[in-house]
């Protein structure tokens, strides 16, 4: 499962061209920011499907909460580097949520024992293993420099 979700947002900057901006928008790096939310759109999907699949289990909306809480400021900067850039239309932001949701969904459906799918995500967003900072630390790190400069 951690690989499908690398290769989702890997993925994710390669599909999400910025669409109406200047040249001068560097429209790769905006698309691999935009895998930060998409990687929000992943862990709050999976965590809502498989609380309802599993009979109502509280652990998935508190890992949920707390991997938010986790993630905030990466999310926060990742929106401050993307509007530096000149990107960040609602459709691009919409765009990396769904290509992030549809793309952990389609996991989920190709899994041959659901219940231990859902345990195991739970298992990796309770860890921490899916933060941000652990799944795109190269982006990550690029968007703090830009930042600081």
């Amino acid at each position: 499962m951690r690989r499908i979700l690398i290769v989702a947002a890997a993925l994710l900057a390669i599909v999400l061209p910025v669409q109406g901006q200047d040249e001068a928008v560097d429209t790769a790096l905006v698309g691999e920011l935009m895998a930060f939310h998409g990687s929000k759109a992943i862990v709050e999907a999976m965590s809502t499907h498989c609380y309802e699949t599993t009979g109502l289990d509280n652990a998935y909306k508190e890992a949920a909460a707390n991997w938010y809480l986790r993630n905030i400021s990466y999310l926060d900067l990742a929106d401050r580097v993307i509007n530096r850039l000149g990107g960040g239309s609602e459709a691009e932001l919409e765009a990396a949520e769904n290509y992030g949701g549809s793309q952990i969904m389609s996991a989920y459906n190709q899994a041959a024992d659901k219940n231990a799918f859902c345990r195991t995500f739970l298992e990796q967003v309770e860890s921490g293993t899916l933060d941000i900072d652990k799944q795109l630390p190269e982006i990550l790190k690029r968007a703090q420099d830009i930042s600081a400069s």
